[in-house]
């Protein structure tokens, strides 16, 4: 599975070669399973945006963290060791083949008591879960966050930050919707109805970062969100 993602940036190749290369790499087992999935083009987050939840994480000091998209495990496993040594992290995916890889990759790093693995479709799962979580990073079906985006936002403990990742689809985001590929228009028109909404809504407190293939944080200021 090509990681398309780490081929078409959205700011200039030459910054983007600057920032995966030049900032520190992970040390130890976490950083030989980022190298392998590089060189296998697994879809994994790139390594500037490995950086910034390093900073991120290392600033809110999260304790109880949400993952939707687990894929080969290693962000879910990044955040892991990341957050207090009494946090955890749960994640969810659907997939056979990546829920075994995120598994190996858990049972690899030592990681199976400090991640819970739900197995399912997020659309199940979230009104199942009771929360609060003081972090959670949204990677999955792009289609789907504008639907996920009410049980995160009822999930996600005030002032407690929600990231979602890939949100600019190599720029196209910004076209019209006749010049999208007729296959990829749905989920041309839900990402933008999803950034609509959560960029203007009076409750919410969101900026965007152009790291990999975009970035958006969101903040609720009231413990209820009304969605329109």
């Amino acid at each position: 599975m090509r990681n398309e993602m780490m081929h078409r940036p959205v700011v200039k190749e030459e910054l983007v070669d600057f920032m995966r290369t030049k900032q520190k790499k992970l040390s130890g087992e976490l950083g030989l399973i980022e190298e392998e999935a590089h060189l296998a083009e697994v879809p994994i987050i790139p390594h500037e945006t490995v950086v910034f939840m390093q900073f991120l994480l290392g600033q809110l000091k999260p304790k109880n963290v949400l993952e939707i998209g687990a894929a080969i495990g290693f962000s879910s496993s990044l955040m892991a060791q990341l957050i207090s040594e009494k946090g955890h992290v749960t994640t969810i995916d659907r997939f056979d083949v990546m829920i075994k890889k995120a598994k190996a990759t858990y049972e690899r790093l030592g990681l199976t008591e400090k991640v819970t693995l739900l197995e399912g479709q997020a659309a199940d799962i979230l009104p199942e879960l009771t929360g609060p979580y003081d972090f959670i990073f949204m990677d999955s079906a792009k289609s789907k966050y504008i639907e996920f985006l009410p049980e995160c936002l009822r999930l996600l403990k005030k002032d407690g930050v929600l990231m979602v990742d890939d949100i600019f689809q190599g720029g196209t985001i910004l076209l019209p919707d006749e010049e999208i590929p007729r296959g990829k228009r749905a989920i041309h028109r839900k990402l933008n109805e999803f950034l609509q909404v959560v960029m203007t809504h009076p409750d919410l407190t969101s900026t965007l970062v152009p790291l990999g293939d975009g970035v958006i944080l969101i903040t609720k200021e009231k413990e209820q969100i009304h969605l329109p």
